[in-house]
């Protein structure tokens, strides 16, 4: 019986994470519908019949309450806290460029930080393996100024052990806040230009070196690439390193989206940041959020 209910407790709990999946997201905000929706609203076992004539909004303020506790949280909600604590609470997307799961060598940065300088936050969750985490941390090491692993109290211990001191540790509190265990060392010195060359488009590899004063080539794109890599490599860290982040932090600018991410509902703001989304789209997806639930779960 007990295997049971556990059973059925893991069903819901996965039903309400998937409500905040990047797919279901953007079929709401390209379709104004999702047939995932009902299904995952009746599975997580959140519908309250009295607040069936609510907005959507609502049910899914409902829904990131219970990931927001302790027993419960995943990596989205780890996520949401580093977008509203830090990118959206220390500082704005008028100065500073939110990057979600960017490749990094064979690793993806859950969230990186782009204000002047570069920091990332490698999530581990209470229901993440730490398997990993010192290929990740390595990876980070030679493309970001600053690296920070962000973690609940039973990894804490472990996560502290195995990532180099130069590595900030952050907790995620009891109450939902983010604590600083370790602050992170500002190292740029330590950054791999090839990795940064390797990491990021080739528009944005020639901007850099156009910062710098070189000379791009006019050359066939089958020669273009190990022609720029060339170039790129011979600019020191601190020059790869800056030039990324100013390039990078106007390519990817999220300053458009500033007053729509406000309108957004806080649970989903996190996941609409990450998404690119065309401006009809951010449109749909508001007007969505004021569809009744009781509509809403008619959808196929």
């Amino acid at each position: 019986m007990l295997i049971a209910v556990k059973a059925l407790e893991n069903s819901r709990l996965s039903a309400t994470c998937r409500l905040f999946s990047q797919g279901l997201i953007r079929e709401l905000a390209q379709k104004g519908s999702s047939a995932q929706f009902p299904r995952l609203a009746k599975e997580s076992s959140l519908l309250d019949q009295s607040q069936c004539d609510s907005p959507l909004c609502t049910f899914f303020e409902k829904a990131f309450s219970l990931l927001k506790r302790k027993v419960c949280r995943n990596e989205y909600t780890y996520k949401s806290a580093l977008a509203h604590k830090i990118l959206l609470g220390k500082h704005s997307l008028q100065t500073a460029t939110m990057l979600s799961e960017f490749r990094v060598g064979s690793s993806k940065a859950d969230i990186a930080i782009l204000n002047g300088t570069s920091t990332v936050y490698e999530i581990k969750s209470e229901r993440d393996s730490l398997v990993r985490i010192q290929d990740q941390v390595s990876w980070y090491r030679s493309f970001f100024a600053h690296v920070n692993v962000i973690t609940g109290e039973n990894h804490l211990k472990n996560v502290l052990a195995a990532v180099p001191d130069d590595v900030g540790v952050l907790l995620l509190t009891d109450r939902f806040q983010i604590a600083t265990i370790r602050k992170s060392q500002y190292s740029p010195e330590r950054i791999r230009q090839e990795i940064i060359f390797d990491a990021i488009r080739l528009d944005e590899a020639k901007n850099i070196l156009k910062k710098y004063g070189v000379e791009i080539p006019i050359l066939p794109n089958t020669l273009m690439y190990s022609s720029l890599r060339h170039k790129f490599l011979e600019l020191t860290p601190h020059q790869a390193h800056d030039g990324m982040v100013e390039v990078l932090g106007n390519t990817r600018s999220q300053s458009a989206i500033s007053d729509i991410i406000k309108a957004i509902p806080h649970s989903l703001q996190a996941i609409v940041l990450s998404l690119p989304l065309k401006k009809k789209e951010y449109s749909r997806l508001l007007d969505v959020m004021n569809i009744p639930v009781i509509e809403a779960l008619k959808w196929t």
